[in-house]
């Protein structure tokens, strides 16, 4: 079940392209060196990291924000919380040691375990959740000034895995006030088996795939003061999956959590989901005597088509011997009907079929025709559509609105160059003839290019990898799946952008749509038993596009629509760029795009980054090893 159809009201076919706009770095960016300085190094255990732990590493947050507030802290080097204060009118923010985290010593039971990075959530301005890599959790009562008040110390445990009853390192990723009496945390481990005294951790990891525990933690509010020594966490629910989670949200108006990743997180007494099983046509065969499996047979596409400002070109190619009398075509202002009687495909060549089938756009009857060209001594024969643009300027993403979409029709390219037409009948007669004599076919095909904005400059390998697979798992609060749930994992997104920390409550994310990228928010709930709909608000043109060029980038958030922005990583000798991508109205051919330096090579990496809202507009705050950064009023 698809969750995410854009609004076409709301893409821009006439987009072109970005222009800079510049923004004073003199007058908005302002350093403070760090004399409580983070850091990115954490031990990890007698075994690797696997792909999916050095990716979520990679991208880990190590910057605390609190919505609504100037306020966020983070963890540094030596264990200490360090709460950092913006809210004073001078723009300058004070660095305060609130609290120590014990540290653990290495033993054979606690080197079996991965550490995390320290992290850290807040559940209001003046209560915060730090979890210090090493299986403990610290509730934080904040004053205005001086030392945290520890409302409570917890460790997370599971008897299954650790016969030793050591903690799993954990990291946390939101905490909700789910009732007045009562908060839940959402928290994420590694799996590390089975406990087996006479199996290793490395030889248990060896024989099986790395999976991920998710954890709802409860907590009975008010929070009172904990007497004794570290107790166990009140674990709600558990579910498992293949990756790290991307983000977890909990909906307050469908009493349901919100598990974004690129696995669904299953009940941990069902099965995982069945292994991946090829189809026939996947399955490698055995060659047989003097058969050569190593030429590739290419797809020829149903037609080829390009574009003007005012046109638009379809081109199908049809058996010679077709009659005219044969071609049925009816042009409506929205849709095409194309039907060709009493003759037979060649083979590899399908004939066109159309009913009634809706248009990209909408199109002028008078004006547009049709022509058949059939040369006498070829197999093949062009049936050409001159289509009449009813917008003039408009450029068309596809010929048919369906185009690429599930159960629609198939998503063909547009030929760049109106001249290459001429070349799909030789291309025709060799595909048809290798298909006879078994000859090589690499080469051919019906156009060659893509168009608008990335004409010339596609890298389909590059831009394929841009965003984050992305299945959503939805979980009640008792920890089972919903009623309405069943088909609402199946479908994947590719996330390019998700909400950057500190802009406030609720969930968005910007979803790949071909080279653009469509901003969509939950909508609330009006019962409990609601379907859960996502509804496209916004598009940042040709975002993917531009994304796939940045190479360094750590982290992409976006503000509601305001802006997307790509932070790179930086390091000790380049100081990396946030690059702000505004958004745009349908309809503008242009958008504004702004280049911040965040680092000056003395920074460091990257390491996290927030934002808050003051009456003059959004203050980004950049976390780098050994600076805190901040940008003022950038939008």
């Amino acid at each position: 079940m698809s969750s995410f159809t854009p609004n076409r009201a709301l893409l821009n076919p006439k987009f072109e392209g970005y222009k800079l706009e510049v923004i004073s770095q003199e007058d908005c960016v302002t350093r403070f060196g760090l004399q409580y300085r983070p850091t990115q190094v954490a031990n990890s255990g007698r075994s690797p990291l696997s792909f999916k732990e050095v990716q979520s590493r990679i991208t880990h947050d190590h910057l605390a924000m609190a919505n609504d507030s100037g306020r966020c802290l983070y963890v540094d080097s030596e264990h200490r919380v360090i709460l950092v204060d913006l809210t004073n009118d001078s723009h300058t923010p004070s660095f305060n040691v609130v609290y120590e985290l014990a540290t653990s010593i290495n033993s054979p039971e606690t080197e079996q375990f991965h550490r995390e990075y320290p992290s850290a959530v807040f559940l209001d301005a003046r209560t915060a959740f730090v979890a210090d890599g090493q299986g403990s959790l610290y509730i934080l009562a904040l004053p205005e000034e001086g030392i945290a008040n520890l409302l409570g110390c917890f460790e997370l445990s599971d008897s299954a895995q650790t016969p030793r009853s050591s903690p799993i390192p954990f990291r946390i990723h939101c905490v909700a006030k789910t009732s007045d009496t009562e908060a839940v945390a959402l928290l994420s481990s590694r799996f590390y088996g089975q406990a087996d005294p006479e199996a290793s951790e490395t030889h248990w990891a060896k024989n099986h795939a790395t999976q991920f525990d998710v954890w709802a933690a409860r907590f009975s509010l008010p929070f009172t003061v904990q007497a004794d020594g570290p107790a166990p966490l009140d674990v709600l629910w558990r579910r498992r999956g293949q990756d790290v989670p991307i983000f977890m949200e909990y909906d307050n108006s469908r009493k349901c959590y919100l598990l974004a990743g690129s696995s669904v997180y299953h009940e941990i007494d069902q099965p995982a989901p069945p292994s991946y099983e090829p189809s026939p046509d996947e399955v490698a065969p055995i060659p047989r005597a003097n058969e050569r499996l190593d030429v590739e047979t290419p797809r020829i596409p149903p037609y080829s088509w390009t574009q003007t400002s005012d046109s638009v070109t379809v081109a199908f190619p049809l058996p010679a011997i077709t009659p005219t009398s044969n071609i049925k075509v009816t042009f409506s202002q929205k849709t095409l009907t194309v039907h060709i009687q009493g003759t037979s495909q060649i083979e590899g060549v399908p004939l066109p079929h159309y009913s009634a089938t809706q248009l990209w756009d909408g199109i002028q009857t008078s004006t547009s025709f049709w022509t058949w060209d059939r040369e006498g001594g070829h197999s093949f024969g062009l049936l050409t559509l001159h289509l009449d643009k009813q917008s003039e300027g408009t450029r068309w993403m596809h010929v048919f609105a369906s185009a690429g979409t599930s159960g629609g029709e198939e998503d063909v390219p547009e030929t760049l160059d109106p001249s290459e037409l001429h070349l799909i009948r030789e291309s025709l007669e060799k595909y048809t003839e290798a298909l006879q004599s078994g000859e090589d076919m690499s080469g051919l095909g019906l156009g060659r290019g893509a168009p608008g904005l990335a004409q010339g400059e596609v890298d389909e390998e590059v831009d394929s990898s841009i965003g984050r697979v992305a299945f959503l798992t939805w979980v009640s609060e008792d920890g089972r799946s919903p009623m309405w749930s069943s088909g609402f994992g199946d479908s994947a997104c590719s996330v390019l952008s998700t909400d950057l920390p500190g802009s406030g409550a609720g969930a968005s994310m910007v979803i790949k749509n071909g080279i653009d990228g469509a901003l969509f928010a939950l909508d609330e709930a009006q019962t409990i038993g609601s379907l859960p709909t996502w509804t496209h608000i916004a598009t940042f043109s040709a975002l993917a596009f531009v994304l796939a060029s940045k190479r360094d980038t750590r982290f992409t958030y976006h503000v509601s629509s305001k802006a997307a922005l790509a932070f790179e990583n930086g390091s000790k000798d380049r100081g990396g760029n946030v690059y702000i991508y505004r958004g745009g109205r349908p309809g503008q051919t242009w958008a504004k795009q702004s280049v911040l330096k965040v680092g000056d090579g003395s920074a460091g990496s990257l390491l996290g980054v927030g934002t808050f809202q003051t009456a003059q507009g959004y203050t980004i705050v950049c976390l780098c090893e050994n600076e805190l950064v901040v940008m003022y009023n950038i939008f």
